[in-house]
């Protein structure tokens, strides 16, 4: 282990360059999961030809005004009908919300709803997006509902006090009510006026009843000063995951094949090194250099937070059990390393392999569930997901232990199976 970190020193160009690329690629990949799914492309068919200004219950709305103000959650892409059907078809596109013809007919009455046509994906996508156009319907009728309201009232106010309605002239509750009044007073009359006393009464509060319908909970939005996605814990957790998995991956394979080119595992295995130690030795050199980089990431992600004086800073009293999942991670990536190391034989091949091998590792470690289950199920046969999340919990959950004890058992059994085969072929590479 001793010369393999002093080839790591006489070699700085090589060590920059080690450190520096999962680095980047650390950052790419996090916000990759934060923004790739963020706003999914969905096709915008206007069949109705909705003008630039459209006039609900007398109150008059810009109404592209409207649609980019409620659809901050996807991308919506204007397209015909046959072009939208096309790129629905070729996944370009995840979805089409269609205005069909007649829906400003609909939209300018009360007493029938308008309807917008949404066609999506069989892919694991699909949910999402429904239930994103599903909230941009919602937010687009909050914005619309102040006219119907309006035009509601409009009409409660006409018999409440009468008026004009088309052709026909309404009388209206208090005409009808001093009409009656002048007439002679008898049973009947009576019971009309204190009919016509408690409708007075229910229409005076049918102007809150509709509000109070319409919104009947408020959602309060203060403004708060949190971390960005750039320095969020995912990336953070995401960063670390994939620096460790990349530099032990790459160093325990390339540090096993190398003992083969440099002839020394022949002299080794005859007395000075066992098998065992001499794969604990190469573990042992991927936990070492991937807790120093791990706590070199969360120091600068903690003092940049600090600095920056944001909520949700780094939780320093929680590095030292963070670096704990790290040295376990980094150990069983480090016995998957040498067991790359060994079956490739030489250590420039050892190097391509752990750089072919370690990208579709991580990103089968981004799979949602729900995106695709078969690669999720692969993902908790690897050990990244489980760093991910074990690095997750150590620093931001408020009760840690119940994630981090079953991440461990996790990655102890990957570790242990890991390490056998690892044990098997470095034996292999020694005849």
């Amino acid at each position: 282990m001793k010369k393999d970190l002093l080839v790591l020193r006489r070699s700085p160009a090589l060590l920059a360059a080690l450190l520096a690329y999962p680095v980047v690629i650390a950052l790419l990949v996090g916000l990759v999961a934060g923004y790739a799914n963020a706003k999914p492309r969905v096709a915008w068919v206007d069949e109705q030809g909705l003008p630039a200004v459209i006039a609900v219950g007398g109150r008059r709305f810009h109404i592209q005004t409207v649609i980019d103000d409620v659809a901050q959650q996807v991308t919506l892409v204007k397209e015909s009908t046959r072009e939208a059907a096309r790129e629905l078809a070729n996944g370009k596109v995840v979805a089409t919300i269609t205005v069909p013809r007649g829906f400003l007919d609909e939209l300018g009455t009360t007493t029938s709803s308008p309807r917008l046509v949404l066609r999506t994906t069989s892919g694991g996508l699909s949910q999402r997006v429904t239930e994103q156009m599903q909230s941009l319907v919602y937010q687009l009728n909050r914005k619309l509902q102040s006219g119907f309201i309006s035009a509601n009232l409009h009409e409660v106010n006409l018999l409440e006090r009468g008026g004009k309605f088309g052709n026909y002239t309404v009388l209206g509750l208090d005409k009808m009510d001093a009409t009656l009044a002048t007439l002679p007073q008898s049973t009947r009359v009576t019971q009309l006026r204190r009919f016509v006393q408690i409708a007075r009464l229910a229409l005076a509060q049918t102007g809150n009843a509709l509000h109070a319908t319409a919104n009947p909970i408020a959602l309060a939005q203060p403004k708060e000063k949190g971390r960005t996605w750039v320095l969020s814990a995912q990336v953070q957790s995401y960063g670390i995951a994939l620096t460790v998995t990349f530099l032990a991956l790459l160093l325990a394979a390339g540090a096993t094949a190398a003992e083969r080119d440099e002839g020394t595992i022949g002299r080794l295995r005859r007395g000075l090194v066992s098998l065992g130690r001499l794969v604990w030795a190469k573990v042992a050199l991927a936990a070492i250099v991937g807790v120093v980089l791990a706590a070199a990431i969360a120091v600068v992600f903690g003092l940049v937070v600090d600095i920056g004086g944001i909520k949700g800073g780094e939780p320093w009293p929680r590095i030292p059990l963070l670096l704990v999942g790290v040295v376990l991670a980094a150990g069983v990536v480090g016995a998957a390393g040498v067991l790359l190391g060994a079956l490739a034989r030489e250590s420039r091949t050892a190097s391509l392999v752990a750089v072919l091998v370690v990208l579709p590792v991580v990103f089968l470690g981004l799979v949602p569930r729900g995106a695709l289950a078969g690669a999720w199920w692969v993902s908790r046969f690897l050990p990244f997901a489980h760093a991910v999340r074990w690095f997750s919990a150590a620093l931001y959950d408020t009760s840690p232990w119940r994630t981090v004890g079953i991440e461990t058992l996790w990655l102890l059994g990957i570790g242990a199976v890991l390490y056998v085969l690892a044990r098997r072929a470095v034996g292999n590479l020694a005849a």
